[in-house]
């Protein structure tokens, strides 16, 4: 894992798309088709804002799934992911192909399952990923199921998490936030071969702190610890976010 902090936010989310940028064009010079995964929340504005504005990414040649998605949720709902990677990712630029997370779907594990099968065909090339308030990785809430070997998984949202879809406004209170959703799994998400990770503002310092900090335990109380064991993920924090940031 290596860290990189920069002054604001919105740098941040310029050079990680600098960085993804260099490795979708590393991956398609080997390959006829790069698979990677989109992260959502407020973390990516910035990231996906100046990657949808580079141009030099054969985006056709991609196929992109994504991390998670409420339970019970359409498509068309302001607070969705199919949604909001629509309005900033799929809706701007000419993916190949998107596999999306029904989380409307009637039956959440046969959606697991259609999803186990369609990302298990090839191995996932970049993740794109953010660190929750309460340390999670995709909707995996300490304590994280770090052994499960299933590629996508139902799990339970806590209330700290909860309460961060409220505080970043996409919900007017707590009793509106759905208390589960289909998520990608800890073990899925390590698999990737390529991980970038994005994660600005003050709100996350403490997160940062205790998943990153190089003295700090890899543990499923603190599930983006894991990324420290993975050899090719790049983290970019702003100085607000690295304030706590133990060296």
């Amino acid at each position: 894992m290596k860290i990189s902090i920069l002054s604001t936010k919105r740098e941040a989310g310029k050079v990680a798309a600098k960085k993804a940028e260099e490795l979708f064009l590393r991956v398609l010079n080997d390959k006829k088709t790069a698979r990677f995964v989109a992260a959502t929340g407020s973390s990516q504005f910035d990231f996906l804002r100046e990657l949808c504005a580079l141009t030099t990414i054969p985006w056709e040649r991609t196929e992109m799934f994504h991390l998670d998605e409420y339970l019970g949720l359409s498509e068309d709902h302001p607070a969705s992911f199919r949604y909001y990677l629509k309005e900033r990712l799929v809706n701007k630029i000419h993916l190949g192909t998107v596999y999306f997370i029904q989380g409307d779907a009637p039956d959440p594990k046969k959606e697991c399952e259609r999803l186990n099968h369609l990302i298990s065909q090839h191995p996932i090339d970049i993740t794109f990923l953010g660190i929750g308030e309460n340390g999670h990785l995709a909707f995996n809430d300490p304590p994280a199921d770090f052994n499960t070997k299933d590629p996508y998984i139902i799990v339970n949202l806590d209330e700290k998490c909860r309460q961060q879809q409220v505080g970043e406004g996409w919900f007017k209170n707590l009793e509106e936030v759905p208390t589960r959703a289909i998520s990608m799994s800890i073990t899925q998400i390590l698999k990737s071969t390529f991980i970038i990770c994005i994660v600005p503002e003050k709100r996350k310092a403490e997160a940062v702190r205790d998943c990153l900090s190089p003295k700090a335990p890899i543990s499923p109380w603190h599930p983006a610890s894991i990324l420290k064991t993975h050899p090719n993920a790049w983290v970019f924090l702003d100085e607000e976010s690295a304030s706590l940031l133990e060296t």
